[in-house]
C-alpha cells in the first residue's frame, strides 16, 4: 500500500517506483536483484530459506512483522548470509511498540528513516558486506 498508506510517514513512492529505483541502482553497481513483496509471513519465510542457497545477501523491509515475527528472525539467522533491514520511517521516532525489532537480532545492519532512498542505501551497504565476505 506504499504511496497510499500514510504518505506523511511513508512518502508518495509506490512499490513500482521503489522497485524501478532499486533495479536501476543495482544495475549501476553491478548487482543482481530479486525484488519481492508479500503480505504472507509463510511465503516470506519460504523465500528466505531459498535465499540461503541462491543469494549472497538479503535486504528486507519486514513491515509490521518487524515487531512480531520470531519465525522470520529464525529464518534469517539460518541463512548465514548478510541481512540488511530497511524501514522507510524512523521506527525509533514512532510509537513504542514499533521501536522493537525481532528482525534486527538477525540483521547485519539497519537502515531506518530515509524514506524510499533507504532501499538504494541498503544495496550499497549489501555490496560492501558481500565484498567484505568474499575478501575473507
Amino acid at each position: 500500500m506504499l504511496g497510499i498508506r500514510e504518505p506523511e510517514i511513508y512518502g508518495c513512492d509506490g512499490l513500482d517506483d521503489i522497485q524501478a529505483a532499486c533495479e536501476a541502482h543495482a544495475g549501476s553497481v553491478g548487482a543482481g536483484l530479486d525484488f519481492r513483496q508479500s503480505n504472507s509471513e509463510a511465503e516470506i519465510i519460504d523465500w528466505i530459506h531459498k535465499a540461503r542457497d541462491t543469494a549472497d545477501g538479503i535486504i528486507i523491509n519486514p513491515a509490521a512483522f518487524t515487531h512480531t515475527s520470531v519465525a522470520i528472525l529464525d529464518a534469517l539467522v539460518l541463512t548465514e548470509i548478510p541481512v540488511v533491514e530497511v524501514h522507510i520511517s524512523n521506527i525509533f521516532r514512532r510509537e513504542s511498540f514499533r521501536q522493537h525489532s525481532y528482525i534486527s537480532m538477525g540483521a547485519t545492519g539497519i537502515i531506518s528513516g530515509f524514506g524510499a532512498h533507504g532501499y538504494t542505501l541498503a544495496i550499497d551497504a549489501m555490496m560492501g558486506q558481500i565484498g567484505a565476505k568474499k575478501e575473507k
